[in-house]
């Protein structure tokens, strides 16, 4: 029986020019080779399965093809790599350092390959930061990690750092292909897309999906049901199917299928997972600027950039954010498939919310630029249209007799020129007309430059103190209140003038905008203003401490004692 090697190892690139999707890294090293300009310390930084050591493995091997001609040597004894998981201490550090020391016997330089170097502790990095700073000519690092963050900064300052990037699902699919073709497998394309996102960039993790998934199937054939089944991943059909009910308002639908889903052995929070990144595919293929965003299998491609041109960006903003949130909450929740069923739910309503936030919109517009007549009822007084305000029709007494009559005909007069009335837009073409505005007995309304009546009625001392008292009850806080009992604001004009010390001060000034509008509001003034004024604090007499301050401050209150000192001749210590 022939010993099987997994595609990972049989399928490791061995030249740069194989590595897969790093040209941004392999180029450069090519150059530095070429060019005769190799530092002697690379940090090699990604994720994993992206292929930092093989790159430094390949790195390694090229150095050195220039001092032998033989081709069939692979410079073994050149190449030392250290595993910092496992050797992560200062002794293996130092064992390292005693190792460069040694120059190479064959070929021009040693490579010492440290993987996983954000696993050597603090004292291990010092140990080793002497030799990485001042190296032999001959010896050269190459650090791979994960966790860049991790790494010392005075590590980092000595190596030229390569940031190695996710592989994406389309050079994987090739590669996969490539693969498929040697070994003599027949692969649906679907299959490998799938097998390329569930990787999420690593190669050598695609490699193992590969490698499972043709031994699923037993036939050497890679079929996009086997491996939909049995890597969990569910059909694109279902997620478009629920958008579909989503879009009609259809509840039952919706979940009927995640009853099924969940019957086929589906995780609740797989499923909603998917839903989100099927929202996000769906809103990077309404434009064609976001279409390169897309990462779907082809035989579906069409069918999102169809299916999101029905769907408006408000909505799946929203449907993303509600997955989102019900995502985060799913393992805190109790019943967790009824926690997923709230989700579906609030989605189906999101059409019908978006219709009403719409035709809220459309009614708002309406009402903005809809020209409204200046009031509600208009009468003709001594050849000029009148228009009373609201308040002051609410008190004007209805006439009788023929007055009434009269009137009745002159607003039916009125009525019938509305139209003119209604083309007044603004208020300064309202000064402007032959109208004027009817007041409430005993109340003044002035039209200041900027067009904007105001009430000014008088306000006597009476009214004023009624008012904050009203004010002084309707308050929560207890100071306001102690404080309006105690100190009575006078009127002098429009001007409210207060006399406080500083404590009380404070507080009135945090509620003084609600203040003045409360009062201008209740006594029909909108010229009030607010003038507080503050007073110190009467000054405390000093506290007694020596015994000749208490007997002065006791003789104050009782004069006799000091007689009854000065007669038993008393002498105070």
């Amino acid at each position: 029986m022939e010993n099987f090697v997994v595609s990972a190892r049989k399928y490791r690139p061995t030249t740069f020019d194989t590595v897969v999707g790093q040209e941004h890294v392999t180029k450069t090293l090519i150059n530095e080779i070429k060019n005769n300009q190799l530092a002697q310390a690379f940090l090699f930084n990604g994720p994993r399965g992206v292929g930092k050591t093989t790159c430094a493995r390949i790195l390694a091997k090229e150095i050195n093809k220039e001092s032998i001609t033989d081709e069939s040597y692979d410079f073994s004894y050149n190449i030392f790599e250290l595993d910092a998981a496992s050797n992560n201490s200062v002794e293996d550090i130092r064992m390292l350092n005693e190792q460069v020391r040694i120059p190479p016997q064959i070929g021009k330089y040693k490579v010492y390959i440290i993987d996983e170097v954000h696993m050597l502790s603090a004292a291990a990095f010092n140990a080793f930061l002497k030799t990485l700073e001042e190296p032999p000519h001959y010896a050269i690092f190459i650090l791979a990690t994960t966790e860049r963050h991790k790494i010392l900064p005075t590590i980092l300052s000595r190596c030229q750092v390569f940031t190695f990037s996710r592989i994406t699902v389309g050079d994987i699919v090739n590669h996969l292909k490539k693969i498929g073709q040697a070994e003599g497998i027949e692969m649906e394309e679907e299959a490998l897309h799938i097998i390329g996102q569930k990787a999420d960039g690593a190669l050598r993790d695609a490699l193992s999906i590969f490698d499972q998934m043709i031994s699923i199937s037993g036939d050497k054939k890679l079929r996009y049901a086997d491996v939909v089944k049995h890597l969990n991943v569910l059909d694109y059909d279902y997620y478009f199917k629920i958008t579909d009910a989503f879009q009609n308002q259809d509840i039952s639908t919706a979940l009927l299928a995640f009853d099924e889903i969940l019957n086929h052995g589906f995780d609740g929070q797989i499923f909603l997972n998917g839903l989100a990144n099927h929202f996000r595919d769906l809103m990077v293929g309404r434009t064609s600027e976001t279409l390169v965003l897309l990462d779907v299998p082809p035989h579906v491609h069409q069918k999102y950039i169809d299916s999101a041109k029905n769907m408006s960006q408000g909505f799946l903003v929203n449907a993303i954010n509600i997955a989102n949130q019900f995502d985060l909450n799913y393992k805190q929740s109790r019943n967790q498939r009824l926690h997923i069923e709230l989700a579906l739910i609030k989605m189906c309503y999101l059409p019908s919310l978006e219709k009403l936030g719409e035709k809220k919109n459309d009614l708002n517009f309406e009402q903005n630029n809809t020209e409204k007549p200046v009031a509600s009822a208009v009468s003709s007084v001594a050849g000029k249209v009148v228009v009373p305000t609201s308040a002051s029709t609410q008190n004007v007494e209805k006439p009788s007799g023929n007055e009434f009559e009269k009137k009745a005909e002159a607003i039916k007069k009125v009525q019938q020129d509305s139209e003119k009335v209604a083309k007044i837009g603004s208020l300064d073409d309202l000064l402007s007309s032959n109208i004027e505005v009817v007041s409430e007995p005993k109340k003044e309304v002035v039209a200041e430059e900027s067009g904007v009546y105001q009430q000014n009625n008088t306000v006597s001392q009476d009214a004023l103190d009624d008012c904050i008292t009203k004010f002084a009850e309707a308050s929560e806080s207890g100071i306001i209140q102690s404080m309006f009992k105690l100190v009575k604001p006078t009127i002098v004009g429009n001007t409210i003038e207060i006399k406080l010390i500083k404590q009380h001060r404070v507080q009135l000034e945090e509620v003084r905008t609600d203040f003045v509008q409360f009062l201008k509001r209740e006594l029909q003034n909108d010229n009030l203003q607010l003038e507080i004024e503050e007073v110190k604090k009467k000054a405390e007499g000093t506290k007694a401490y020596t015994a000749q301050e208490k007997f002065e401050e006791m003789a104050k209150k009782n004069p006799s004692l000091k007689l009854l000192k000065e007669k038993l001749n008393l002498t105070i210590h």
